[in-house]
């Protein structure tokens, strides 16, 4: 149905792998905004954005 899987407060290790595939050039994206508003990664660290 095209759409995303969320799994609430486990979307992060549920989809993570499966990202890049998901969303291809707009992951570079969304890493940008995540480390122009967080740069430490305080926030969630290593929920959703695995190394690249």
């Amino acid at each position: 149905m095209e759409g995303t899987c969320t799994g609430e407060h486990g979307v992060g290790q549920g989809k993570a792998k499966y990202l890049k595939a998901e969303l291809g050039d707009g992951l570079a994206v969304m890493r940008a905004i995540k480390a122009a508003l967080d740069p430490l990664d305080i926030l969630n660290p290593g929920k959703i954005f695995l190394p690249a």
